[in-house]
């Protein structure tokens, strides 16, 4: 049996790499990452949010594939269940999907103000007023799950709506957003989190740059 393959792009910029990535470490699924060159207009152009995520991430499994984030995540909940990468109750696993739905086609104002750049530090961040209706919308979410479920993830054990918002989290501490206690503590348990500690340690090593993603705010 082959291996799986997930298809990436760069570990600094792409968030919805990210999100794949995550979630088969959640699944502890044996993968190989197939990276795809920032030379690629296509990849270029999803980073910038100039086209829809087409390429990555991409997930090769026993010769299907699957190219949709919330797609993968099902698929690898259904493969590896006592993972439980949605949770046991058939009304948390709803509204799990609900808020994992809404951050994978909403809060665009904040896609485009705060890109996803972990190597970039921008203290005092100015966000303007659509994305920091975004922000805020974020963090009644986050602030809902962590008292309705207790903490100390989304709902309660790590899920899929962790690996979804991991990005954001990223986004909070580049652009230095400040947060009420409860969301900092996530924020930063999230950061923590050792898979995403090993991403961004890989994508402190990567040489590339997007030079349209490297201005000065």
């Amino acid at each position: 049996m082959s291996i799986p393959t997930l298809t990436i792009s760069s570990k600094n910029y792409s968030s919805w790499s990210l999100r794949g990535w995550l979630m088969m470490r959640m699944a502890d699924v044996e993968f190989e990452e197939i990276i795809v060159d920032l030379g690629d207009a296509s990849a270029r152009a999803e980073i910038l949010l100039l086209s829809p995520s087409i390429l990555v991430p991409c997930l090769t499994y026993e010769g299907s594939k699957i190219w949709d984030t919330l797609a993968i995540g099902e698929f690898l909940n259904e493969l590896r269940p006592e993972k439980h990468l949605l949770p046991k109750d058939i009304k948390q696993r709803a509204h799990c999907r609900s808020i994992s739905g809404e951050i994978h086609s909403g809060f665009n104002a904040l896609r485009s103000a705060m890109p996803m750049n972990l190597k970039g530090n921008f203290p005092k961040f100015k966000l303007w007023s659509k994305a920091q209706q975004d922000t805020d919308r974020i963090c009644a979410i986050w602030k809902e799950c962590l008292n309705m479920y207790g903490g100390p993830f989304l709902f309660g054990e790590l899920t899929l709506a962790d690996a979804m918002y991991a990005p954001v989290v990223t986004r909070f501490k580049t652009y230095d957003v400040k947060l009420d206690r409860l969301c900092e503590n996530y924020r930063d348990r999230i950061l923590d989190w050792p898979p995403l500690c090993d991403w961004t340690m890989e994508a402190l090593q990567e040489q590339e740059a997007i030079e349209e993603l490297e201005v000065e705010f």
